[in-house]
């Protein structure tokens, strides 16, 4: 892989924390509103534990989909929405920020960054959003997403209200480490997936970049963004789907005395593989590509477009302010 250096197009400096924050903080909203009921819909499917006959169609995601808006609403795809949406501007802000942290710690010293330094930035970048938001984030999202309630109904009681009342449970009868349940698969997923997200992404823009001399030296036009997110973004998925499947089961429900996280792991695979046949590791394979791919797209574009807005400006980001 070819080496990018530490700057931007145009020698421009990387971003300001402030900037990724007001960026990436942005970029994620916009992602986690476009994108979050098919998150739903991947977790329903990840979490059922129905064989299939033999000779009979899976369960799909439009299945699943339209079983969740006739039993629950519409409102029921959004269900763990407020986690999310809680979560994602400190996880947007912490995913770009020390990615560009890392990507310089690990550029060599004329400021050039390798192909193996931009996968080992967007690595490490992914372990630390997913031990520092990430995981605790899930774990309540999963919570909220696992219960089968009517929205529209209500004498129909969830056990968990909302994101608020969800952590707080969890805290009061499982303990602090509830919340941190599944935090080494998080961080080998999210590490995963932001090695392979940065690192194609990269390769792509500079591909691009170099393919039109009419941007060689600033960013892409929007459309092109986009797709070259698209594309990166659906990477991630397929290179480690049965991570997160076990993950997501992990997370859903509650831990046993005396048990480790990984003899918790090895039965909840063994269990799947056993029960539910190989297929059951991509289980909700499909709407996970359909939510991260389209996700990643809007989170480029949005970012890339925020960053250059902010920077074009008349506004410079003084000790944490804006000054003139």
């Amino acid at each position: 892989m070819s080496a990018k250096s530490v700057n931007g197009p145009g020698g421009k400096k990387p971003a300001s924390a402030a900037t990724n924050l007001i960026a990436g903080g942005g970029a994620g909203m916009m992602e986690a509103l476009a994108c979050h009921p098919l998150d739903t819909i991947k977790v329903r499917m990840q979490l059922s534990r129905r064989k299939r006959a033999p000779g009979a169609k899976p369960r799909g995601f439009y299945t699943t989909g339209r079983e969740i808006v006739k039993r629950e609403t519409p409102l029921g795809l959004y269900k763990g929405l407020g986690a999310v949406v809680t979560g994602i501007v400190p996880k947007m802000a912490i995913r770009f920020t020390s990615y560009e942290w890392y990507k310089q710690l690990l550029a060599s010293k004329d400021g050039h960054v390798s192909g193996e330094a931009t996968f080992f930035a967007g690595l490490a970048a992914g372990v630390t959003e997913a031990v520092a938001v990430v995981t605790p984030m899930e774990v309540v999202k999963i919570r909220l997403q696992a219960q089968h309630h009517s929205m529209a109904d209500p004498l129909d009681i969830p056990k968990y209200r909302n994101a608020a009342h969800a952590a707080y449970t969890v805290f009061k009868e499982e303990g602090f480490g509830a919340i941190y349940r599944g935090v080494s698969l998080t961080a080998l997923r999210q590490g995963t997936n932001q090695a392979v997200n940065f690192s194609a992404y990269t390769e792509f823009k500079s591909f691009l970049q170099g393919y039109q001399p009419a941007y060689h030296d600033k960013e892409l036009p929007s459309y092109q963004t986009m797709f070259i997110g698209l594309v990166s973004g659906a990477m991630g998925p397929l290179s480690n789907a049965p991570i997160d499947t076990i993950k997501t089961r992990l997370q859903k429900t509650p831990g046993q005395p005396g048990e480790t996280a990984i003899s918790r792991v090895k039965v909840i695979a063994s269990d799947m593989f056993k029960q539910e046949g190989f297929h059951a590791f991509y289980k909700g394979i499909t709407p996970r590509i359909m939510r991260v791919a389209p996700g990643q797209a809007v989170t480029f574009t949005v970012y890339e477009y925020l960053k250059g807005w902010l920077e074009s400006t008349n506004f410079a980001v003084v000790g944490g302010r804006y000054e003139e």
